[in-house]
């Protein structure tokens, strides 16, 4: 990675973080005018690196960050709704949702670093563990199928009781304060709580998405890039698509797919070499169908 391709990166990226906190303080209710054009500004921007990146590198490092961008931003819907339940649980007012995904998506900015140079690094030293994640994204695929994401399953996570029972815990919000000091003692308020939720979610989903990102491509520039600007998008996608994520009824159908297909295609790499041009066509056939047969399955359950 070259200074030049480090400033072509950070510039937007830290503007847009500029932008999106200046937007929020000009106005702290959500609006959906303004998520909706930060929303389409984060792909937008992650479009023109891809078009720098195909400048610069090629057409087919274009198409793996392209492609590996798209499955980020695929498993990021299914995150999105996890952080939907999490925050319903909790009842985290709306003018307060805001503070926790600024901050819970900055810390996995920094985790998922972490986890990308460590599993490039592993697959260039191991690279028998390829096989290994292929068939830990097929069986994670199917297990998809039956996730349970109800608010009963956070109330239910070992984690999450821990947590209250060892914490100082304070059971009220307090403005946007993650801690309050009440007689003389910190406690942690429920906004903190939910971050600490929020935050372990997104680790749970980085053991899927990074294999998943190093069965497309192990350039760690690529793959870094392309999951960066997924994951920072997330905020404003979030407020965009919360009031239609009910409506996503065969999403986890297409995540399912996509992820036993990178599986698949992982572990038959020695003997067949899928093209990136398949693989994108198969992903985004994917997200489309799933998407216009859930459009057809809430449009005959809403009633006339």
């Amino acid at each position: 990675m070259t200074t030049t391709e480090l400033l072509v990166f950070f510039i937007p990226i830290c503007g847009l973080f500029a932008l999106d906190m200046w937007l929020h303080r000009r106005n702290p209710e959500q609006n959906f005018k303004q998520d909706l054009f930060l929303c389409i500004t984060w792909i937008a921007s992650a479009l023109l690196f891809n078009l720098y990146i195909a400048h610069e590198h090629g057409t087919k490092d274009g198409l793996l960050f392209l492609t590996g961008y798209m499955v980020e931003l695929s498993l990021s819907v299914d995150n999105l709704f996890v952080i939907m339940m999490i925050f319903s649980y909790f009842r985290v007012p709306k003018k307060h949702q805001h503070r926790v995904l600024f901050w819970g998506i900055t810390g996995a900015f920094i985790l998922r670093a972490l986890f990308i140079f460590g599993g490039v690094a592993i697959v260039e030293k191991f690279h028998w563990m390829m096989y290994v994640f292929g068939a830990f994204l097929i069986f994670t695929g199917l297990k998809t199928l039956k996730e349970d994401k109800s608010e009963s399953s956070i109330s239910e996570n070992k984690i999450v009781k821990v947590i209250k029972e060892r914490l100082p815990f304070h059971p009220h919000f307090v403005g946007e304060h993650f801690w309050v000091k009440i007689n003389s003692k910190w406690k942690a308020t429920p906004l903190f709580l939910t971050l600490i939720v929020v935050e372990m979610t997104d680790v749970i989903f980085a053991v899927d998405s990074i294999p998943a990102i190093l069965g497309i491509t192990t350039d760690p520039f690529l793959v870094a890039t392309s999951n960066f600007f997924a994951i920072l998008g997330l905020r404003s996608m979030y407020f965009v698509l919360n009031r239609a994520l009910e409506a996503f009824h065969y999403i986890k159908y297409a995540l399912s797919f996509i992820l036993v297909f990178v599986g698949i295609k992982m572990v038959i790499e020695p003997w067949y070499k899928v093209s990136i041009s398949f693989s994108l066509t198969m992903i985004v056939s994917a997200l489309v169908i799933s998407g216009i047969f859930s459009y057809i399955h809430y449009k005959n359950d809403t009633p006339k």
